[in-house]
């Protein structure tokens, strides 16, 4: 059997793009092939288990990429509010917390893959599981598609594995990139994004498991790349937290000496936090040091600044002078930590880089070079930022593939 479409990886942009295609051409014969046992393992840990699925702020701006622009005609054609449709057919409704992240009403990740999958199967897919593609080629106007096992025939073909992010456990480990590169296509190097940064850990292994609302601005050789604010998680390795998970795409992508820098009360101007330290010297001069800023700060990270700034907890605030008081909330509002790296691609949540998109078309994912071969979601060079970004790039490329690939089919009849 020669299928019409044969789609590599049934995670969300796999999955989307069956159904999408099914949905335009119901007669089209299609077959996802899934490495790993069941469709969707990524989708289901995305957004703490609940599935972060798109966000009411999806703008162009933040999207990466070297060329960031390849991203925009899919988002607007299929934008969040056409996704939204889209699931609700489905059965799925959405529910959106206070900065615009959209979840399934249920808060489960699994509500989303089994819709996916119901669907799907509903509409005649056929999915095969336990398929690794290891290698592809086209002869004539078919694709041939060498799994470890047997070869699968198509008229066009979509690549949606992925790339790195998640690692082996969510069947992740860049393959299709390889195989399609030795067939010429350029590829912008990888590197992972929204992942945990490893720093110095003298100041963050004394502060693990706290967390504080402030402001964070990656610096590279003393220079500030980029600013995010919210909640900063200390952990032994070094930070996490949203913020921290938003710098990060930046770190391996320009050589250099990285540190973060955390302002540790956003709230306050520099001039008005002097005045408040300075009434805090002037009414606590009876306490020690390392209970300066009990009531103002988390208690171990003002004991934390204080040791940073040379002062021993045991000695007294009277002996705080004018100073002191500057050094101190120098520190409080510029609170540097070396960064040595991040957690690496089994802790990230997207990849960076992946395929050229000048080699494909912006609205129909198709290969400038090789027509028939499609490809969407993350194996493209275009991620998006923290808070259901991504996805919502899953879902809009896969849609226009879905398009590209009718368009296809319908001029080889």
């Amino acid at each position: 059997m020669i299928y019409n479409s044969a789609i590599i990886g049934g995670g969300a942009a796999g999955l989307c793009a069956a159904i999408s295609l099914k949905q335009r051409d119901p007669s089209a014969s299609v077959v996802i092939l899934e490495r790993l046992p069941r469709v969707g393992k990524k989708l289901i840990t995305t957004g703490n288990g609940r599935c972060n699925i798109t966000n009411l702020n999806i703008t162009p701006e933040r999207y990466h990429g070297e060329d960031p622009s390849f991203c925009h005609s899919a988002l607007e054609i299929y934008d969040r509010v056409y996704v939204e449709e889209f699931f609700a057919e489905m059965g799925v409704v959405f529910t959106f917390d206070e900065v615009g992240r959209a979840y399934p009403y249920s808060l489960q990740a699994s509500s989303a893959v089994d819709a996916l999958r119901y669907t799907a199967e509903q509409k005649g897919v056929e999915i095969r599981t336990e398929t690794t593609v290891t290698a592809l080629e086209k002869r004539g106007s078919t694709f041939v598609l060498q799994t470890e096992t047997q070869s699968v025939e198509a008229d066009t073909v979509l690549v949606a594995t992925g790339l790195l992010s998640g690692g082996n456990a969510v069947g992740c480990d860049g393959l299709m990139l390889r195989v399609l590169q030795q067939h010429g296509f350029r590829v912008v190097p990888t590197t992972p994004a929204i992942v945990q940064l490893k720093t110095e850990t003298d100041a963050v292994r004394q502060l693990k498991g706290i967390k504080v609302n402030g402001e964070v601005t990656l610096l590279c050789n003393g220079k500030p790349v980029r600013s995010e604010a919210g909640e900063i998680l200390f952990c032994d390795y070094g930070l996490s937290g949203p913020p921290i998970l938003q710098i990060s795409r930046a770190v391996e992508h320009t050589p250099g000496r990285y540190s973060v820098r955390l302002d540790l009360m956003p709230d306050y101007e520099s001039d008005r936090l002097y005045k408040l330290l300075q009434y805090r010297v002037n009414t606590l001069y009876n306490r020690t040091v390392g209970e300066f800023f009990t009531g103002l700060l988390n208690k171990r990270v003002g004991q934390v600044v204080m040791k940073t700034c040379g002062y021993a907890l045991n000695g007294s605030v009277a002996n705080l002078h004018r100073q002191d008081i500057l050094k101190i909330a120098q520190a409080v509002k510029n609170f540097e930590i070396r960064v040595t790296g991040t957690t690496g691609f089994a802790n990230s949540q997207v990849t960076a880089g992946g395929l050229r998109t000048d080699a494909f078309d912006p609205q129909t994912m198709m290969s400038r070079e090789v027509p028939g071969l499609f490809a969407a979601g993350e194996i493209l060079d275009i991620d998006g930022d923290c808070g259901g970004f991504n996805l919502q790039w899953a879902w809009s490329s896969a849609m226009c593939a879905a398009d590209g690939i009718c368009i296809y089919l319908g001029e080889l009849q």
